[in-house]
């Protein structure tokens, strides 16, 4: 097999020579149906979209998807393959096509796959990571203004109520996100795609965080304080929100649109922040109100919200509704960065 080309089952593709080869014996192909076979096996286990195929195929010429159909039908042909029993090419119904047969060799790259995925995977991590600033600064400006907004202390301004609160609530959420996000971007770096175990991925991210994250702050707490709150976020938290993250990830990137996604992770993430203080846990909010509690002579407040939901103050209502925001938020973010980023990655490669 020479260096840049690729092998599967018995067929070698030379992409730089512009050769597929059954054993020694050369396949014909016309130069389309070659670009969409070196397409396809260059992306080996992953999603290869109609967009992609119309853009780096037929290179915006305008063509029915029943030219797409038939180049498929002739790859198959030539390989060998059935679309009732794929062994080669596989068919995702109105999204596009993926090739799942074993692949060896490499191409001529700069940066060998490997290294691509590693790069492509830490991206999409980073993506989410900067998703997830992106809720906790929407989520700090609700929590900062309800803080300031209630009678204050004389010295202690409603601008530095609102910078404090603002800062603490985007350092957790980078934190829950850099979990989560490169939890599941670490998924599919072992398994080449989006898939399931992006689940497992986003819920191991977010436990692990979550754990060290509590640890860390109730050791804060006692060393400073000589106590510690006790039932503030951590790893239960952290192990919810992951994973509804994930499943979000995983069901948007079936769809691939960005507007649909978002919205279904959003509503995953709901669900699961409705469904943390229901089982006794807290998220932003019900941290943040448990803080207030534990230390009376500490100045935040944060009964305004809580009066919005007929409670005196942050109560098991308000905690479920600002539960459903900010897991709703988070996901939606977190989600929407990765799949933008995944579809600008998948344009430059």
């Amino acid at each position: 097999m020479t260096p840049g080309s690729f092998r599967f089952d018995r067929f070698t593709l030379d992409p730089a020579d512009r050769q597929l080869r059954d054993g020694t014996a050369p396949v014909e192909l016309n130069s389309r149906y070659f670009d969409a076979l070196a397409l396809l096996v260059s992306e080996q286990g992953r999603l290869v979209s109609k967009d992609r195929f119309m853009d780096e195929v037929w290179r915006g010429v305008p063509v029915t998807d029943e030219a797409l159909t038939q180049c498929i039908r002739t790859l198959r042909r030539q390989l060998g393959d059935d679309a009732t029993r794929p062994r080669f090419i596989e068919t995702v119904p109105k999204h596009g096509y993926r090739f799942i047969a074993p692949v060896d060799g490499r191409t001529r790259s700069a940066e060998p796959p490997a290294a691509k995925s590693w790069t492509r995977d830490a991206l999409l991590g980073l993506a989410g990571v900067v998703g997830g600033g992106l809720a906790g600064v929407i989520g700090g400006l609700f929590y900062g203004f309800a803080g300031a907004s209630q009678p204050l202390a004389p010295g202690m301004g409603a601008i530095s109520v609102l910078l404090v609160l603002l800062a603490l609530t985007i350092l957790v959420a980078l934190i829950g996100a850099f979990g989560v996000s490169f939890g599941i971007a670490g998924s599919i770096l072992i398994t080449r795609r989006i898939g399931p175990w992006a689940i497992a991925g986003g819920a191991l991210g977010g436990l692990i965080v979550g754990a060290f994250v509590k640890l860390l702050g109730l050791d804060a707490f006692t060393l400073l304080f000589g106590r510690s709150p006790g039932d503030i976020a951590g790893a239960f938290e952290g192990f919810v929100l992951g994973g509804a993250v994930g499943f979000g990830a995983w069901l948007a990137s079936r769809r691939y649109q960005l507007r649909y996604g978002t919205m279904l992770a959003a509503l995953l993430g709901g669900i699961a922040g409705l469904a943390i203080p229901l089982l006794g846990g807290r998220l932003m909010g019900g941290s943040l109100a448990r803080l207030a509690e534990h230390f009376p002579g500490s100045r935040l407040r944060l009964d305004r919200i809580g009066a919005l939901f007929g409670e005196s103050g942050f109560g098991p209502v308000t905690q479920a509704v600002t539960g459903a925001l900010e897991g709703a938020l988070f996901a939606g973010c977190v989600v929407a960065a990765m799949l933008l980023a995944l579809r600008q990655l998948d344009r430059r490669d």
